[in-house]
């Protein structure tokens, strides 16, 4: 039988005062004798032994006993709650009554709990924005990119309006100033992207955005927007104080905590560019004129490539003829003059002799080129002529055959026309009546 049933353990029951009374225990009764054992465990005494005064202590040693067992539970409360730890990849900033104390590296740590706190800011994390649209999981028959047109529209320099569409990746630099000189860090990334994206587009034309100038343009944009982030907040901002009580505001320290937004930008992409979708049929006909433009462009400078460097070689040959011609031209010239000069000097040492040389040189030059013809002139008879120079000539054939029984392949004078026999007989005449008179 249990020791706590009535006439079972003889009303031993250590709670109950030895049965005395079976109804609800005292709390002092209670308290101290919890107070006595935790006393005996801590090395104290037992409040119920000895004799003499050991009733009238009871009581203010138990109150004691219960104040240390909650001072000791309470250290080690607060030691718990003081430690912390921080995770590789992250920074814990330090808080003191809500001022800046300190930024911790990863690793365990202490703080003053409650009046410090720490933020932990991921430093590692490469976060993602995008500008101009936004992505979508194409779920419940919506678009996979919906476009943002108040941050895509754009003003280039020509004033055209281009759709602008930007993805940025970056991450936490500095933690302090993400948590102090922000109040919202993605917010004021998207508006420094988006006006240092204006800012660009607006200093170019529409062609030089949409073709060739991508890779220029997005190095601008993250250079410009990453020296703005850098700067942030402006002086006329920072020299303020605090706002008034009731307003999002960061806590105390976040004012002059120095420059920079705390974010460092990794890249800028440039998603996507092109006219509005009201003109995108017109800008299509005009790319595709540009590029028939191009097209023709290419084939005239492979003709031109083609043509003028045999022009050319064309042109100095004949420069080249022209001034060999010139040279022969010029030194023929010389010889003549030179022949003529040395035939004057020898008819005047010797006319007569001069005079009968040169005679009988044209003779010579004129019938050698001549076909020679006999007549009978005392006789008055009709002449057969043949002319056997033609016939042999006659006989070659055009294309190439040589002359029959083995004759010369030389070209032969031309033969003149047949000439009547009295015409002949009397230039005969002429000419040996004209040696005579010499």
């Amino acid at each position: 039988m249990a020791w706590n049933e009535p006439g079972g353990g003889n009303n031993r029951d250590p709670w109950s005062g030895g049965g005395r009374d079976q109804g609800p225990p005292d709390l002092d009764e209670v308290i101290r004798k919890l107070s006595d054992k935790f006393g005996a465990l801590l090395g104290g005494r037992r409040g119920g032994g000895g004799s003499g005064g050991g009733g009238a202590g009871a009581p203010g040693s138990g109150y004691a006993g219960v104040g240390l067992i909650i001072g000791v539970v309470a250290l080690i409360g607060w030691l718990i709650a003081s430690i912390y730890i921080v995770d590789e990849g992250t920074r814990g900033v330090v808080l003191r009554f809500g001022r800046y104390l300190e930024t911790t590296m990863p690793g365990p740590h202490l703080r003053l709990f409650p009046i410090d706190r720490v933020e932990i800011v991921n430093v590692e994390q490469r976060r993602f924005r995008e500008i101009g649209y936004r992505s979508g999981n194409g779920g419940n028959r919506q678009p996979a990119v919906r476009s943002v047109p108040k941050e895509a529209l754009m003003l280039t320099q020509d004033e055209n309006i281009v759709d602008v569409r930007l993805a940025v990746q970056y991450q936490v630099s500095d933690p302090r100033a993400y948590l102090f000189n922000v109040l919202d860090a993605e917010a004021v990334l998207v508006q420094v992207v988006e006006s240092a994206a204006r800012e660009t587009i607006g200093k170019s034309t529409m062609d030089f955005v949409l073709t060739e100038g991508r890779s220029d343009i997005v190095a601008n944009i993250k250079t410009l927007s990453q020296r703005i982030l850098d700067n942030y907040p402006p002086e006329s901002l920072r020299a303020k104080t605090l706002p008034e009580v009731g307003t999002d505001v960061k806590p105390v320290g976040a004012i002059n905590s120095g420059k920079g937004a705390g974010l460092q930008i990794i890249t800028v992409n440039l998603q996507d560019a092109q006219p509005p979708e009201e003109v995108q049929d017109a800008f299509a006909d005009a790319i595709k004129a540009r590029e028939d433009e191009q097209r023709l462009k290419n084939e005239a400078e492979a003709y031109s490539n083609e043509v003028i460097p045999r022009a050319r070689g064309q042109a100095a040959r004949r420069l080249q003829e022209a001034s060999a011609y010139k040279e022969q031209v010029i030194a023929q010239a010389q010889g003549e003059a030179s022949r003529f000069e040395q035939l004057l000097a020898a008819y005047r040492q010797a006319p007569e002799i001069t005079r009968e040389r040169l005679y009988l040189e044209t003779l010579e030059t004129v019938l050698s080129r001549a076909s020679k013809v006999l007549v009978d002139v005392k006789g008055a008879n009709n002449l057969l002529y043949l002319p056997l120079d033609r016939l042999l000539r006659s006989g070659e054939a055009p294309g190439g055959a040589g002359p029959v029984g083995g004759a010369s392949s030389e070209t032969l004078p031309a033969v003149p026309p047949p000439v009547d026999g009295s015409a002949a007989a009397t230039r005969l005449r002429d000419l040996n009546r004209g040696r005579e008179v010499r």
